[in-house]
Formats: C-alpha cells, sequence, structure tokens
C-alpha cells in the first residue's frame, strides 16, 4: 500500500536527517537518518516489509522481526501524527 504525505506536511533536509512540519498544527517533527530512510522508501511505494528488509540489509546486527516492529512503529507515529496517510 503506497503512502503520501498529507497536505500541509512540507518537508526539509537536515544534517542527519529530514525535518516534517505539519503547517495546520505549527508542529515539526525531526526524523532521523534511519527514519528518513523508512518513510522515503515509504513514499516511493515500499511496503513497510521491503522497508524492514532494506534495513536489515544495511544493519545486519538488525532481525527482521525488529526492523518489522522498528518500521511499524514509526509508520503508526506517523499515523497518529496526521503526517502521513496510505
Amino acid at each position: 500500500m503506497p503512502f503520501s504525505l498529507r497536505g500541509g506536511v512540507s518537508t526539509a533536509h537536515s544534517i542527519d536527517g529530514m525535518v516534517l512540519l505539519d503547517e495546520r498544527a505549527g508542529r515539526y517533527w525531526q526524523l532521523n537518518a534511519t527514519a528518513t530512510l523508512v518513510l522515503r522508501a515509504l513514499l516511493c511505494g515500499a511496503s513497510p516489509g521491503e522497508v524492514a528488509k532494506r534495513l536489515t540489509g544495511n544493519h545486519p546486527e538488525l532481525s527482521v522481526e525488529q526492523a518489522d516492529r522498528d518500521v511499524a512503529e514509526l509508520l503508526a507515529a506517523l499515523r497518529r501524527a496526521e503526517l502521513v496517510m496510505p
């Protein structure tokens, strides 16, 4: 399922990741480099499972199960903040 940023959410690159601005609520969200990689992949159409597999390729010490949980937690947080939509 592809995801997109909700209207009124803008992005800016930072030294160590990305900043999301929810213009409607006036809130900023700082994403680290890994969260930025996850969000970009999801926005490009990758599934959460595919993103988790990519993470384990970049971080061999990370289990697929943990990567799945991490991606799901980030996606849930972005949804709760109403920053992304399917």
